[in-house]
């Protein structure tokens, strides 16, 4: 199914630009009540060791699941669905740069060195906080997005969204993993849903059942696509058929340097495109596809639709197109005067997005990555 790009949204970018969005506002509330640090600011709230600022993202997958008198690492892995060695990993940060968990061995109190089944992981003070503003912050974004849509948009997005992952036979995450080498999502198969599981649809965040629909659209294209989502919806896109200045891509694509660096290597190491000077002497680096990366670009634009379409026959037709025109209306047109969704995102003035140059759209893939789950990457 080919489909007119440039007048309508594949479902994966409405789905990510919705995720993005409220991920995005309730990171920036967050921000405003919890005492932390980052490298643009000293420690807030008169805590000399405030723990570092993380995105939303760190809650639902991680710190929702660590108890006020702790957890086992047996029993987080199991929750958090994670490999011992990236949870490994991800203690690591949580406890010894961010400050928001301690990692100690059970009955010793010392600290361990690595994660195992006696280890115990407890949330600090500044832990326990950042959990109790968090869980609060969930309904009070959804009442905003009551407010700002309408109470009946919402409430089709939800029952649409909900519509789809009844049927969704794998116990997806709240919220997408974090992507992993050449931005894939897709890292191992998820266990099969329990019957209780799906009876609790209804329970669900607005953000987890817009993180398990799309982790399951991604997980299909990942299926058939040599280039990830998260790489095709953000760089190849935006990169044209000639040459495109990789300092331009993040503004573009909405999101981090960092993110297209990333991507931009990985596409220059497996052979879809160059990276050269724009010219002798010049300083500014350009990005140009070869026929590889063009073949890549065009496998995306065919794909997602043909994912959409397929979805008509596993769902149901009426429940898929019930989510694109749900979501459409949150949505709005994909630039900052046509979305809706920016409505919500003024960052607070001393916000550290605030110091940030205005994206000209949201990402059409969350950028996930490990340096504090930030939605487009930061």
């Amino acid at each position: 199914m080919i489909a007119d790009m440039d007048s309508r949204l594949p479902l994966s970018t409405l789905l990510s630009q919705a995720l993005v969005a409220f991920t995005i506002e309730l990171d920036n509330e967050f921000e405003r009540l919890m005492p932390h640090r980052t490298t643009k600011t000293v420690p807030t709230g008169g805590l000399p060791k405030a723990p570092w600022l993380v995105s939303m993202v760190m809650w639902s997958r991680f710190l929702r699941f660590i108890r006020r008198d702790g957890i086992s690492v047996r029993e987080l892995r199991e929750l958090a669905q994670v490999s011992p060695k990236e949870l490994g990993m991800w203690l690591r940060r949580m406890a010894h740069w961010w400050g928001y968990v301690t990692v100690e061995s059970a009955g010793a109190g010392g600290r361990a060195k690595r994660p195992h089944s006696e280890i115990v992981v407890r949330p600090t003070s500044a832990g326990q906080k950042a959990r109790e503003i968090w869980r609060a912050l969930f309904p009070v974004i959804e009442a905003r997005w009551r407010d700002r849509f309408g109470d009946a948009d919402v409430g089709r997005l939800r029952q649409a969204l909900g519509a789809i992952v009844e049927q969704i036979d794998a116990d997806l995450p709240d919220y997408l993993p974090i992507l992993k080498y050449g931005l894939f999502t897709k890292d191992a198969d998820y266990r099969k849903r329990s019957g209780e599981a799906a009876s609790v649809v209804s329970q669900l965040t607005l953000p987890a059942l817009l993180s398990k629909v799309l982790l399951a659209f991604a997980i299909a294209f990942e299926d058939e696509s040599k280039v990830s989502l998260a790489i095709c919806a953000n760089v190849l896109r935006v990169a044209g058929d000639g040459a495109a200045r990789i300092r331009d891509l993040p503004r573009l694509a909405g999101v981090s340097k960092e993110a297209v660096a990333m991507a931009v290597g990985f596409l220059e190491k497996r052979g879809y495109a160059s990276v050269e000077l724009e010219s002798p002497g010049a300083r500014i680096k350009v990005l140009t596809l070869n026929s590889k990366g063009r073949h890549a670009k065009d496998v995306y634009q065919n794909l997602v639709w043909d994912i959409e379409e397929r979805w008509g026959g596993r769902f149901g037709k009426e429940a898929v197109a019930s989510l694109r025109d749900a979501l459409e209306q949150v949505v709005g047109k994909p630039t900052t005067t046509g979305s809706p969704l920016f409505a919500g995102l003024e960052p607070y003035p001393d916000g550290w997005r605030a110091s940030l140059p205005r994206p000209l759209g949201l990402p059409h893939y969350p950028m996930v990555l490990h340096r504090g789950g930030w939605p487009d990457g930061s």
